[in-house]
């Protein structure tokens, strides 16, 4: 067996005997100073090792060929119709989507901002809109001609009171007017205004009754209001609760909707029976725009190339005054990619709290023209460009983002304004990843805090102890 003196003779850490040392004054001191080094680089370590190191990197985007990067929005047009405001997409590839409605709601606004009601169903019209074939230009006058003056009044005499809102320089409203005034004149023969009273065909020219027109929200010629007195409804704004038609305009199809709207009214009461109306899924009439405003919310989905998305006033029948067309905006929300929920923000926040600063550039900005100075056709571009970028801890993914830039512009139009927006996509995206250190390089750098420590202390300790022996001889006059 091995003697226990041969082990000792292995020992690295010889002990001197207590007896051989001595303790001094300076040494206590430096003693304290260690302990306080020892302790504060120990703490400095322990902080840089909980504390998440993250590095980033430029790369080449990653996304498969088939992806699709959706956009939210929620904007509000104070002067843009819900009846006519219309969604369109497009992109370089030839993508051309117009007055997307599955995935976009619109609410009528007041002059606030506050919605007026329920959400507003335009119902898109796919179908051509049927006009008579001959176009005659001779044509006896049926329809009645209303003015600021007398529409009040007349509104009330009748049960049903049907408004042709047209301009004289639309085509659109010179293509309906012969039928129109055919359609009157056989309603004024067979419900007479003067002995029935149950209905009356009229018309406005909107190029001379410019308030009467802007009072009913009139924004598309022509627009053809339906006035029940039944459910007229009036409030501080001169607002009338009534229904816009969207039917074919030729004389047989205007006679046929005119006397389903007589139908249900009894001659004798001039009251309309709405409980027996039927409900059509295919019904021409939907209710007309509270108020001239629109807010639009929602969402699409578009390829990752260069594309736009256009607010606009749209019909493929109506004709607009560009002159007259307000896109002035309000943007309450406009982002790219998915929702992220409020946990994971606050874990990103956590990790990198510059990170989400520019996923909502645009939030809250404001972007009025006013029509009626030398703004008109002004149409309003955003040119956004957009960066990916993703954010990968430890163990999987936590967040994709999307962030961009925007720079806004009035531009004048020759055409009916828009609100644009013009994204491109970078072709590159940052990848920030979480860097952590491995424990066994923490207890290195602990194992080496402490042992420099002691060992620079103990060189300090020495230098000075020999210092001051060495001037105690001097004084003394020893020589060596």
């Amino acid at each position: 067996m091995v003697s226990t003196s041969k082990i000792k003779s292995v020992d690295f850490y010889r002990k001197i005997p207590r007896d051989l040392t001595e303790a001094s004054l300076s040494g206590a001191g430096l003693s304290f100073i260690a302990a306080f080094s020892m302790i504060f680089l120990f703490g400095m370590e322990l902080n840089d090792y909980l504390r998440v190191n993250t590095s980033t990197s430029i790369i080449v985007d990653n996304s498969s060929d088939g992806d699709f990067l959706r956009i939210d929005f929620n904007i509000s047009f104070p002067a843009l119709s819900c009846e006519f405001a219309s969604i369109d997409v497009s992109d370089v590839l030839g993508t051309n989507r117009l007055n997307i409605t599955k995935t976009v709601r619109k609410y009528s606004i007041d002059t606030n901002l506050k919605t007026t009601g329920l959400e507003f169903q335009s119902g898109p019209i796919t179908e051509a809109i049927k006009h008579d074939e001959e176009f005659d230009e001779e044509y006896d006058e049926g329809s009645f001609s209303l003015n600021t003056h007398n529409f009040d009044r007349i509104s009330h005499q009748h049960a049903i009171l049907v408004v042709n809102f047209y301009a004289p320089w639309c085509y659109w409203s010179n293509r309906l007017k012969p039928s129109w005034e055919k359609a009157a004149k056989i309603m004024k023969e067979r419900y007479d205004p003067e002995m029935d009273g149950r209905i009356l065909l009229g018309n406005v020219d909107c190029t001379e009754e410019i308030e009467l027109c802007r009072r009913n929200h009139i924004q598309g010629y022509p627009s053809i209001r339906i006035f029940r007195k039944g459910g007229d409804v009036r409030d501080n704004h001169g607002h009338h609760d009534h229904e816009s038609y969207y039917g074919d305009r030729d004389t047989d199809s205007l006679v046929k909707t005119m006397e389903k709207l007589v139908a249900p009214i009894s001659l004798a009461s001039q009251r309309i029976a709405s409980d027996s109306q039927p409900n059509m899924t295919d019904d021409p009439k939907r209710p007309a725009p509270l108020t001239g405003g629109c807010r639009i919310e929602g969402f699409v989905r578009v390829k990752k190339v260069p594309g736009n998305v256009v607010v606009s006033a749209h019909s493929a029948s109506h004709s607009f005054d560009a002159s007259q067309m307000n896109m002035s905006h309000i943007i309450s929300q406009f982002s790219f990619g998915k929702k992220v929920s409020p946990r994971v923000i606050s874990d990103m926040k956590k990790l990198l709290p510059y990170l989400g600063r520019s996923h909502d550039r645009l939030n809250g900005m404001s972007y009025v023209s006013n029509p009626s100075d030398s703004s008109a056709n002004v149409t309003i571009e955003h040119y956004l460009q957009i960066v990916k970028t993703e954010v990968m801890t430890r163990s999987y993914k936590l967040v994709e983002e999307y962030e961009y830039t925007a720079h806004s512009s009035l531009v004048h139009s020759l055409h009916v304004p828009v609100a644009k927006f013009h994204f491109e996509l970078s072709p590159m995206q940052v990848l920030i990843t979480e860097n952590s250190k491995s424990f066994s390089h923490f207890i290195t750098n602990v194992c080496a805090i402490i042992g420099g420590v002691f060992t620079v202390a103990g060189i300090v300790d020495s230098i000075l102890h020999n210092t001051v022996r060495l001037i105690k001889k001097v004084e003394l006059g020893k020589k060596f």
